[in-house]
C-alpha cells in the first residue's frame, strides 16, 4: 500500500452534517479510503433525506434514492444528543477523529459544546469543517432552493418570456461541497506540516456567488444586469442553442470560434451563412442571434441526430445530444461512474461515484459499500475503531 493510500485510509471522519452538501464531502472522503461514521439524529429518524422519497419508492424503507446520492461508504450511528450517554459517545468519537463534518447552526453548536474552540482543547489534530448558510451572524436557515434565488441563479434561469426557474439539482449545495473539499485538502496538508488541526467554514451563499463567474463579470466589469435568455449564451453564438433533428431528437451547439462556425455551415449545407455579413464574426452573430437560430433550425431539422453528431464530431465542431437520464447512463463513460451494491434486504442498488478525476499515482478510489440503514450495530462500529 502506498504512503498516500495509507494516509487516507488512516483518517477517521465523524459526520453530523445532513441533507446534501456536508454528506457529499463525507462520501468523497470515503471514496478516498477514509472511515466515515455518520451520526444521525435518533429523535427524528436520522438524516432528513431518508424520508425524501419519490411516489414509486417503498414508504417503509429508511433508505431513499435521495439519501443514497451522497451516503455510500459510510457507517451510521443514531444518537440523541440531548441524552448524556449518547453525547458522551459523540465526544469520544471526536476525541479520536481527524475530521468533523457538520452543519449545525452556530447557536446549537455552542449549546452542544461542539465549537472548534472546545473540541480542539481535547483533540489538537482535529479539523472541523462546517457548512454555513450566510455569514455567521445571519441566523437564516440555508436551503438550496432559497440560495439559488438569493445568489441570482433562479433569476437567470428559464426562458425570456417565462418565470424564474430553480435548477433541478441542489446546485448551491454541490458548489459549497466542492469549496469545503478544497479547504479540507489544504487543511490536511497544513496538518501534515504542523501537526495542528484547523477550523474551516464554507458558506452556501458565498459559494453560489463565486460560481456566477462570467455572469457576475457582466455586471461587475461591464455594468450589465443579465436576464433570462433560455439556453442561449449572452456573448457567444450559436452557443447553448438547442435544435430539433429530423427524428424529433434534440442537439445542442457550442460554437466558440469562427472556424467552427464555418465548419458547421458546410456540414448542414448552408455554406453561404459563413460569408453572410450578419454572421461573419462572433460579435455579429450575437447581434443577429435570432435570425441565425431560425436559419440553422431549418437546416438541422433535415438530419437525424446520430448522423449529424457523427459529422460534427468528425470535424471537431462542438455539439451534443440533449439526453434524458436513461440515455445519459447508457453511455460507456457514464457506466464507469456507477457504484453497484446490495442492501441488507437483498435489493440491488446503484449510485454515482463522488470522484470523477484521474487519481494521483499511489492512490486509487475505493469501491464503496451501499448507504447504511439507520439500525446498524452501534457497539460493533465503536469496537471497530477502538471505543
Amino acid at each position: 500500500m502506498s504512503t498516500l493510500q495509507k494516509f487516507f485510509e488512516n483518517l477517521l471522519v465523524i459526520e453530523t452534517a445532513t441533507i446534501l452538501a456536508g454528506p457529499s464531502v463525507g462520501m468523497f472522503l470515503a471514496e478516498l479510503g477514509a472511515t466515515v461514521i455518520k451520526i444521525e439524529n435518533a429523535k427524528i429518524g436520522g438524516d432528513t433525506t431518508r424520508s425524501w422519497k419519490l411516489k414509486s419508492e417503498d414508504p417503509e424503507s429508511d433508505i431513499s434514492a435521495y439519501f443514497t446520492s451522497v451516503n455510500w461508504g459510510k457507517q451510521s450511528i443514531a444518537l440523541n444528543l440531548s441524552d448524556p450517554t449518547d453525547k458522551q459517545i459523540l465526544t469520544a468519537l471526536l476525541d479520536k477523529a481527524d475530521i468533523f463534518l457538520q452543519n449545525f447552526r452556530p447557536d446549537l453548536q455552542a449549546r452542544l459544546g461542539l465549537t472548534y474552540a472546545a473540541l480542539s482543547q481535547r483533540n489538537q489534530k482535529l479539523i472541523s469543517a462546517q457548512i454555513i448558510a450566510y455569514e455567521e451572524q445571519d441566523p437564516r436557515p440555508g436551503f438550496d432552493a432559497v440560495m439559488q434565488a438569493e445568489t441570482g441563479f433562479t433569476y437567470l434561469n428559464g426562458q425570456p418570456d417565462g418565470p424564474p426557474t430553480k435548477m433541478p439539482v441542489a446546485l448551491i449545495d454541490v458548489l459549497a461541497a466542492h469549496q469545503l473539499k478544497e479547504a479540507l485538502l489544504l487543511a490536511l496538508m497544513e496538518r501534515t506540516l504542523t501537526g495542528q488541526g484547523s477550523e474551516l467554514k464554507a458558506s452556501l451563499f458565498q459559494s453560489g456567488i463565486s460560481a456566477l463567474v462570467n455572469q457576475a463579470a457582466n455586471y461587475l466589469a461591464a455594468d450589465f444586469v443579465p436576464a433570462r435568455i433560455g439556453s442561449d449564451h449572452p456573448s457567444i453564438s450559436p452557443y447553448g442553442s438547442i435544435y430539433q433533428t429530423a427524428d424529433s431528437e434534440q442537439i445542442i451547439l457550442a460554437i466558440g470560434t469562427d472556424p467552427q462556425f464555418v465548419q458547421l455551415c458546410h456540414i448542414v449545407g448552408c455554406a453561404e451563412l459563413a460569408t453572410d455579413p450578419r454572421f461573419q464574426s462572433n460579435v455579429q452573430r450575437v447581434a443577429n442571434n435570432v435570425a441565425l437560430k431560425d436559419l440553422l433550425a431549418e437546416r438541422i431539422k433535415l438530419y437525424s441526430r446520430a448522423d449529424l453528431l457523427t459529422q460534427l464530431g468528425a470535424a471537431s465542431v462542438p455539439a451534443g445530444a440533449v439526453r434524458a437520464m436513461d440515455d445519459v447512463f447508457a453511455q460507456p463513460a457514464a457506466q464507469e461512474m456507477i457504484h453497484h451494491g446490495q442492501l441488507a434486504d437483498g435489493r440491488t442498488i446503484r449510485g454515482v461515484r463522488a470522484i470523477s478525476f484521474a487519481m494521483p499515482v499511489g492512490l486509487s478510489a475505493k469501491t464503496l459499500t451501499p448507504p447504511p440503514r439507520l439500525d446498524q450495530d452501534r457497539a460493533e462500529i465503536l469496537a471497530r475503531i477502538g471505543l
